[in-house]
């Protein structure tokens, strides 16, 4: 898989972790939608962070 990391931007660290957990646990589906995107699809909905 592809690294996470903040490309721009800056969050406080306990909702950085929280969003790069959340990107972890999800990159396949990320991935999905990234290339949904590219084709100008619908995206699928990604769970929240429980």
């Amino acid at each position: 898989m592809n690294d996470l990391k903040v490309i721009d931007g800056k969050l406080p660290s306990r909702a950085l972790g929280m969003v790069i957990e959340w990107a972890f646990i999800h990159q396949n589906e990320l991935l999905t939608n990234w290339e949904l995107a590219k084709s100008l699809k619908p995206l699928t909905t990604i769970e929240p962070l429980h």
